[in-house]
């Protein structure tokens, strides 16, 4: 997959390394800290935190909350942004599902790919890619059917009600 053409270099402050550094490093403990012994799963406590309702669902988007103070501080493109957000609600929408959600945080990793996102935004200021864009567009579409399905089904269900009580 060919790479959007880098615009321009970006110097970053000692700040803004260290609050790079520190969500990284952040990121990796919440996703990948530990691998499972006998596999190359890598896990985090995340999904640990996931078991305790309430609690484990939480901490994902207050960290990308972070994430996205520093993405826009750097100038990173909108639509990444919302890639970002997106990867978060995913991850949250799934989590609050008991043990299913939990198994998905190991598989998703939402914080290690907002990472990567704005680690690829950081230095250089890239444009977006058609894969963001397409990610953006799939969620969104994908969160409008969800939201358009219980009403669809209650119409349904209301026009059979009429049909059968007539």
């Amino acid at each position: 997959m060919k790479r959007p053409p880098v615009v321009r270099l970006r110097r970053l402050t000692p700040a803004q390394e260290q609050r790079l550094e520190l969500f990284r490093r952040v990121s990796r403990l919440l996703d990948s800290a530990m691998t499972v012994p006998g596999t190359s799963i890598r896990v985090g406590l995340d999904p640990i935190l996931g078991l305790f309702p309430g609690l484990g669902d939480l901490v994902s988007p207050i960290f990308t909350m972070g994430i996205l103070w520093q993405a826009r501080e750097l100038g990173v493109p909108r639509v990444v942004q919302l890639r970002m957000i997106l990867n978060v609600a995913i991850d949250t929408i799934i989590g609050v599902v008991p043990l299913i959600g939990d198994v998905f945080d190991v598989a998703w990793r939402a914080n290690d790919r907002n990472m990567a996102l704005l680690d690829r935004h950081a230095r250089e200021e890239h444009r977006p890619s058609s894969g963001d864009w397409v990610f953006v567009f799939a969620a969104i579409t994908l969160l409008a059917l969800l939201a358009i399905t219980p009403l669809v089904l209650l119409g349904w269900v209301t026009a059979l009600s009429f049909r059968f009580f007539s």
